[in-house]
């Protein structure tokens, strides 16, 4: 298995760069792998990174994005629970690169 060393400590990912031991996130190493992605994370990052983790906290998985921008909508409102809010923010596919910067699993059906 690959690692990341993370402020001296080496961190387990996966071939992709997702965490295997979620207990392992901590905000910090949330923003290490998006600076390693040159991914710029403000406030609303980490909401939607915040509500991931809340989701999957309860749900024991990760959100297709269909199922994310939906339960987004719910919680946060319908002009952040849209395909065009969250792509914007995360370009390389808003379930599959917030769920990394969470430090959850790659969300089923992402390719």
């Amino acid at each position: 298995m690959p690692t990341l060393d993370f402020n001296g400590t080496s961190v387990e990912v996966d071939e992709e760069g997702y965490l295997v031991n979620l207990d392992e996130w901590t905000h910090d190493l949330g923003q290490f792998l998006a600076d390693k992605e040159n991914c710029e994370l403000t406030d609303a990052h980490w909401e939607v990174i915040n509500f991931l983790r809340e989701y999957y906290a309860e749900f024991q998985i990760a959100p297709m994005i269909r199922v994310l921008t939906k339960a987004i909508g719910k919680k946060l409102g319908p002009d952040k629970g849209s395909n065009k809010y969250l792509y914007e923010l995360f370009p390389e596919g808003p379930a599959k690169q917030a769920c990394k910067y969470a430090g959850l699993p790659k969300p089923t059906g992402c390719v």
